[in-house]
């Protein structure tokens, strides 16, 4: 995205994901990088100690003078001090989804859509493609656990595929231009921004679209995009298992490892091992390596990346695994997310008692959805439900955790603070343990870890 002519950019709300990934891109490209977000966090420290200035207070008096673009995140609200800074002085200020459309649009895109999945897919894409000795650009939605970042560049000099994650909320994934486009999954969410799950399937029925001429599209099996999709596009389905172009067979698990045979249109390929546990992991490698066979990645490097795949912090994050607990950290905000988690834990672990220390996030999504929550969480044998994580909104008369706790239909349920959590946990002594929820429920790992790692 012109670089050259973009020397100071400053992110309101660098401490997202998606604009951690884009402030690492500027800076990986000589740009100064600044930025201010609401709460310090390890992400935020990590961007700090690469060299991005960054403070969490509204002050516009820590902006530095020679800002020639902003890159904005609607969870900043325009009444924020700095945005109208900037707003008043006619600096340009731009949402992350333009900025990344610009970035993503000279090179051939592989793009990930879908309401759960795409983190993981992104992923191991980008995974594959530097394992093959493809050059590659990668925005993901979490942290790589093979590389420790969100942003990859490899292969420097050479001209890249870009690996994005297409971000549903917003609308934001129209702004791109995928020559490959996955969706994993389409199921309600966001109708704060939807309003109907109608508008939620037009807008993806949009974003296939948008492939460019002669591209592909990789659909999970059951997703129906009506006739949407434009004409010259080679469109594969992908499943688990079962009748699609791209599915897994002969599925079996050793030591807690799945191996599985790869089906693709014209051929199975044998003998693959995936390096991570989980059932809804082995669907979403599927679809990455539907992407490897259209891109011509040879039998033996798939078989190589997808073994030595180790995942996505906080997506089925096994942080503790002894004698006594098992613990798991996991990103699942959404029904279906929390379901396929409790689900792939009850595989793993059968018999163990599970809880469930679960953050809801968004007031609206705990409205629209929350007999979906119930339903889902009841599946623990133990519920602890913390406060809701509100993001950008503000609160929604009669919706709470606890109305939300109180619609579960499960004995052995509680409110928390999180301020008492660990000394909850202390005497309940779980033999399994889930964090669950996509607010800051991750703040509280560390303190777990440090309680309970090594007893």
């Amino acid at each position: 995205m012109g670089n050259k002519e973009v020397r100071s950019v400053y992110f309101l709300g660098i401490g997202g994901i998606g604009m951690s990934a884009l402030a690492r891109y500027f800076k990986w490209h000589g740009a100064r990088v600044a930025g201010y977000d609401k709460t310090p966090t390890s992400l935020t420290d990590q961007l700090i100690s690469e060299g991005m200035e960054l403070h969490f207070e509204e002050d516009p008096s820590r902006i530095p003078e020679d800002v020639d673009l902003v890159i904005w995140t609607p969870a900043v609200p325009k009444e924020h001090a700095e945005y109208r800074y900037f707003s008043e002085r006619g600096i340009p200020i731009r949402k992350r989804a333009e900025v990344l459309g610009e970035i993503s649009s000279p090179f051939p895109t592989v793009a990930v859509a879908g309401t759960h999945g795409k983190t993981t897919t992104t992923t191991m894409i980008a995974h594959l493609f530097h394992t093959a000795g493809k050059p590659v650009m990668a925005f993901l939605g979490g942290i790589s656990k093979n590389y420790e970042t969100n942003f990859v560049q490899l292969a420097v000099g050479s001209s890249p595929f870009c690996i994005v994650e297409a971000d549903e909320f917003d609308r934001s994934f129209l702004h791109l231009a995928p020559d490959i486009a996955i969706i994993t999954s389409m199921d309600a969410d966001h109708l704060d921004i939807y309003n109907h799950t109608d508008n939620l399937k037009q807008s993806f029925g949009e974003f296939a679209g948008r492939i460019r001429s002669n591209g592909s599209l990789i659909l999970k099996k059951g997703i129906d995009l009506g006739s949407r999709i434009p004409e010259g596009i080679s469109r594969f389905s992908y499943s688990l298992q079962g009748e699609a172009d791209f599915c897994a067979n002969n599925i079996a698990i050793h030591e807690g490892l799945i191996h599985f045979d790869f089906v693709t249109p014209v051929e199975t390929m044998t003998g693959f091992v995936l390096g991570m546990p989980g059932m809804f992991n082995l669907e979403n490698a599927i679809a990455a390596l539907a992407v490897g066979w259209i891109t011509g990645i040879q039998e033996k490097d798939l078989k190589r990346a997808i073994q030595r795949f180790t995942g996505v912090a906080r997506r089925f994050d096994i942080l503790i695994n002894r004698d006594g607990l098992v613990y798991i950290d996991d990103y699942a905000h959404h029904p279906e997310e929390l379901r396929a988690c409790i689900r792939a834990v009850r595989e793993l672990y059968p018999g163990k008692q599970v809880t469930g220390v679960f953050q809801p996030h968004l007031y609206s999504r705990t409205r629209d959805l929350a007999d979906d929550f119930a339903r889902v969480l009841a599946e623990l044998d133990s519920l602890i439900i913390l406060e809701i994580y509100p993001a950008r909104e503000v609160p929604i008369e009669g919706i709470s955790s606890g109305m939300l706790l109180k619609k579960t239909n499960l004995v052995d349920k509680q409110l928390c603070k999180k301020e008492d959590l660990l000394d909850i946990l202390e005497e309940r002594r779980p033999e399994v343990l889930l964090t669950l929820g996509a607010g800051d429920i991750d703040q509280l790992i560390k303190p777990i870890m440090e309680r309970f790692g090594n007893k």
